[in-house]
């Protein structure tokens, strides 16, 4: 039997889903009119805490953020 399932457009063009969803939300904010679009970019934003471990316990966190510097 040959596997002639349809393949995901995104996984052809060796894409994850994660990558093709970032394009095209992407896509969509710089369609957007004032003021919408400076909201949609500010929520996209994202900040989180990294801690490194070491002896089986977690060292003082982190602060990342994605976000480029102004």
């Amino acid at each position: 039997m040959a596997l002639t399932a349809a393949v995901p457009f995104w996984r052809a063009a060796g894409m994850t889903y994660i990558t093709y969803s970032n394009i095209c939300a992407n896509l969509v904010r710089n369609c957007l009119k004032e003021p919408h679009r400076a909201e949609s970019l500010a929520r996209e934003k994202v900040h989180f805490s990294l801690s490194k471990w070491a002896d089986g316990k977690a060292q003082k966190p982190v602060l990342r953020s994605d976000a480029p510097e102004v």
